[in-house]
């Protein structure tokens, strides 16, 4: 029978554990202040580990936050050794997530949508009141 979880996602999982506590306890870098880590993927022979971190406040990723992250790359290695106990810790590469930014964007592009349509049909629906009937019942099917 298989296992239910590949060993790289088990240990894609347990990086993103041990990285996120030692970032948010254990770096005492003043540039890694509310930094938090997305998501983890590694390579299949575990040897890389693409570590996706964002901002808590949701702002853009500066580049000196991704410098202070690979200096303190070393750190975090030996942490992930230490806790982990695996034959080969992963190099660690880090790289902005830009899922939350795409997030926002498509989050603002509904609500424009949403109110652009909004007056749409107050704007129709004011100058249609005269000649229009009851309106439609839209409260779903009945049953």
């Amino acid at each position: 029978m298989p296992r239910e979880f590949p060993r790289s996602r088990r240990l894609e999982e347990a990086i993103q554990r041990v990285l996120g506590e030692a970032l948010a306890g254990h770096v005492r870098d003043p540039r890694l202040a509310g930094v938090t880590v997305t998501g983890v993927s590694v390579s299949r022979d575990l040897s890389v580990a693409r570590v996706y971190v964002a901002l808590l406040s949701g702002d853009a990723f500066p580049e000196a936050t991704l410098a202070a992250l690979r200096s303190a790359a070393g750190f975090l290695r030996s942490t992930l050794a230490r806790d982990l106990q695996i034959r080969m810790t992963p190099e660690l590469r880090f790289f902005p997530d830009e899922a939350l930014a795409r997030s926002r964007a498509l989050e603002s592009l509904i609500e424009m949508a949403v109110r652009t349509d909004d007056q749409k049909h107050a704007g129709s629906a004011a100058g249609d009141e005269d000649d229009a009937g009851p309106a439609p019942d839209r409260s779903g099917p009945r049953t």
